[in-house]
Parts: C-alpha cells; sequence; structure tokens
C-alpha cells in the first residue's frame, strides 16, 4: 500500500509539471524582433486555426487583426477585446462577412468557411496595437477548379517554368474512402505554389524560396502569372472493408433492445434520418453534419450511389443535381422524382439519412387586404400618376411651344 501510494504521488507530480510545461509555452519562444508572416494556404470552404506563437507573459488575452494588403490602413478587428468570442460552426453561412465566422480559443484565431476575400494579414497583437505574431492567408476558389479523374487515365496540372519562376501544385494526402463495403471514391486536393528568388523577404514559408500563388509575397509582376494557374482535385476509386461492430454476446443483451428491433425494416440502414418537405421548382442544398470540405463524403439517393464521376460540379455543362466541392448536395429545380431517401457517409462511414418529400404548392386567392395586394395597388397607381404627369407636361410644351 505504501509503494502504490508514492507511485500515485509521483504520477500527480508529473501530470501537474506537464500541464505547467504546457502552460509554460509562451516563456521558450520568444517573439521576433522584426515582425514577420507565416505563409499557409487553404481551399475555399475550409476552416483554419491560426495559433499565437509568442506573447509575453503578462498579457492574457489576445486580439486578432485582418489586413487585405500590406501597409493598409483598413484593418479590422476581430475580437470582443475580452478574448472570449464564441462561434457555433454549424450555423455559419458561406456568405457571411469574416466578423460572423471566426472564434479565438485558448489565443488562437479560428475562421470557419474561409472565403476568398479572407486571404490576407492575420496579426496577433493586443489592443493597444502591439503585435506579436503575423500570418499571410491565401484562401485560393474552388470556382474553375481543375478536376482529374485518375481511372480514366487523366493527369494533373504539369509543371510551368519561366525564366524568373515556376508554378507547381502541393497536393495533400489522399483521403480516407468515402465508403465501405462497396465501391467508393478518395481526392487529393492540390493548392497552387510557387518557386522564385524574387520572392519579399518577409514572409516565411516551410521551404525558402517557396510561397503559394496568392500570397503577398509574390512581387506585382508575378501575381498575373501565377493567377493563370488553379488549384486542382484527383479523384480515383477504391475498396475498403467496413469495421465489424461488437455485437454482446448472447444472453448479454438488453430486452429492450431486443423488443425495439421488432418491426424494424433490416433493408434500411440504421442511421438518423431527417425530415423534409420541399415544393416543386425550388432549389435545395443539403449538408452532410460535422463535414467539412477535407473530409470523405460521399452521398446515396435509396440504393444508388451518386459517385462524383458523374456527379460532381462541372463534369457535365447543365447538371441539374450535382454535388459541390465542398460536399454538399445541389438539387436545382427539385422534382416529384427527386423524391426520396438521401444517405450521407463521412470518412467512409454511413452517418445521416435525409428524407425528402415533394409537395406541390396550394394556389390561394388574395384578398384586398393582402400586404402584397396593398403594395401592387400602390405601385400601380404610382405609375399611372407619373405617367400622366409626363403626358400632360408634354402636351403644356407643345402648345406652349407652338
Amino acid at each position: 500500500l505504501l509503494g502504490a501510494t508514492v507511485l500515485f504521488c509521483l504520477v500527480d507530480v508529473l501530470h501537474a509539471f506537464a500541464i505547467e510545461e504546457k502552460g509554460d509555452v509562451f516563456k521558450r519562444m520568444a517573439c521576433p524582433a522584426f515582425l514577420m508572416f507565416d505563409n499557409a494556404a487553404y481551399l475555399a470552404d475550409m476552416t483554419f486555426e491560426l495559433p499565437c506563437n509568442c506573447k509575453p507573459e503578462e498579457v492574457s488575452s489576445v486580439v486578432w487583426y485582418f489586413q487585405k494588403n500590406m501597409g493598409s490602413h483598413k484593418t479590422t478587428v476581430l475580437t470582443d477585446f475580452a478574448g472570449t468570442v464564441v462561434v457555433d460552426s454549424g450555423h455559419i453561412h458561406a456568405g457571411s462577412d469574416v466578423l460572423k465566422r471566426f472564434s479565438i480559443r485558448m489565443f488562437s484565431l479560428i475562421v470557419f468557411r474561409a472565403q476568398v476575400m479572407d486571404s490576407g494579414h492575420y496579426l496577433c497583437g493586443t489592443k493597444k496595437g502591439d503585435f506579436f505574431y503575423g500570418y499571410d492567408v491565401d484562401v485560393q476558389p474552388t470556382k474553375h477548379i481543375t478536376v482529374a479523374f485518375v481511372d480514366r487515365g487523366q493527369h494533373v496540372q504539369h509543371d510551368y517554368t519561366e525564366k524568373l519562376f515556376s508554378l507547381f501544385t502541393t497536393f495533400w494526402d489522399w483521403t480516407r474512402c468515402d465508403r465501405c463495403g462497396v465501391r467508393g471514391e478518395q481526392r487529393r486536393i492540390g493548392l497552387c505554389y510557387m518557386q522564385s528568388a524574387q520572392l519579399h523577404p518577409r514572409y516565411r514559408a516551410a521551404v525558402p524560396n517557396v510561397t503559394s500563388c496568392g500570397s503577398r509575397a509574390v512581387p506585382m509582376h508575378l501575381q498575373r502569372p501565377s493567377r493563370l494557374r488553379r488549384p486542382e482535385v484527383a479523384i480515383r476509386s477504391c475498396l475498403t472493408p467496413c469495421l465489424k461492430e461488437e455485437v454482446p454476446e448472447e444472453g448479454v443483451q438488453a430486452i429492450s433492445n431486443v423488443i425495439s428491433k421488432l418491426g424494424e425494416k433490416p433493408w434500411l440502414p440504421r442511421v438518423p434520418t431527417q425530415f423534409h418537405k420541399q415544393p416543386v421548382g425550388s432549389v435545395l442544398i443539403i449538408a452532410c453534419p460535422r463535414a467539412r470540405p477535407e473530409h470523405a463524403v460521399a452521398w446515396d439517393k435509396d440504393s444508388i450511389r451518386l459517385y462524383r464521376s458523374r456527379y460532381l460540379i462541372g463534369v457535365n455543362k447543365s447538371m441539374r443535381v450535382f454535388i459541390d466541392h465542398g460536399n454538399h448536395l445541389h438539387i436545382q429545380q427539385v422534382r416529384v422524382s427527386d423524391a426520396g431517401t438521401y444517405f450521407c457517409w463521412l470518412e467512409g462511414k454511413m452517418v445521416a439519412g435525409f428524407r425528402l418529400s415533394v409537395i406541390y404548392q396550394h394556389r390561394r386567392r388574395r384578398t384586398l387586404d393582402d400586404p402584397e395586394t396593398i403594395y401592387a395597388v400602390k405601385a400601380i397607381g404610382m405609375s399611372y400618376v407619373l405617367i400622366s404627369i409626363i403626358f400632360v407636361v408634354i402636351h403644356v410644351c407643345r402648345c406652349c411651344w407652338r
């Protein structure tokens, strides 16, 4: 017992020492005397996190600043001056302003669903204007992105080399197979990068003389050629087995679980299902819960697999049902035939269902006291009055001229 007590005391001491070491990281890393910018590139609609890697010990909360260009007089303050901004990422819209899409947690800035307009400088400092650390963020667009289907023998873009610079694509790792037990697909996202000896020395990157194509380190005379190269994505088929779920031994399973399974339809996947009604002719966008653009996401309609090789946006010029690069399922001009259950796969596991019912909107007769009727009557009346005034003025002018 004495040995066990001593051992537990030592474990507590080591745990406290580890917490102290983790909280003391700002003491070990001194802030640079000359503010530099670390380059970071992302794809649109991604969520990124920027840690404040250094700050004085006496500073208890940080303020983040956003600056579009170097030396710009327009600077956006991304804080409530208390460092306690918390945003629910589930209620974020892609087109909203960056002031509604950020959060500060443990001195780090988190930007949800980043857009191209979010590219620029992000500075970590205090509300007095003292800066400690800086980032050069490049958010590359998904519009007109280059897609290569490896199974069809398509290849990614070749490197482009000139005398003063060279353009190439840096690929991330392949994602996991988006389905299990059946044929699935894998994606590999590639971002545009530039190598040149003329980059601005105030910007830092993992490799010397290399930065993302949209970085502010690229000089003005090289920015136009860098915009000609687009980010790209490679897609290939894959097949992976499903993980076997642990089944409780006979006699251990609760009676309530056995009773709850009675009456279930064995041909339907057991996933949480949401019911939704959509009118005919409208536009519908379905998002997979907890999914991000960098995740492996797949969609099925009942037993039909919606593979990206056929349903990815841009594969055909006229597509009514398609999947965008943010893993959202789009249905344009909803039809009665679109009714059914749509299943969502996340990282190789089916996680949710979306049962869609298509309805017709019943036309109702408008009365005189409806706001729409009153507005229409006022608009038509004002138009007639304006036309009558113009008619009278023209004839009066003609008479005076004669």
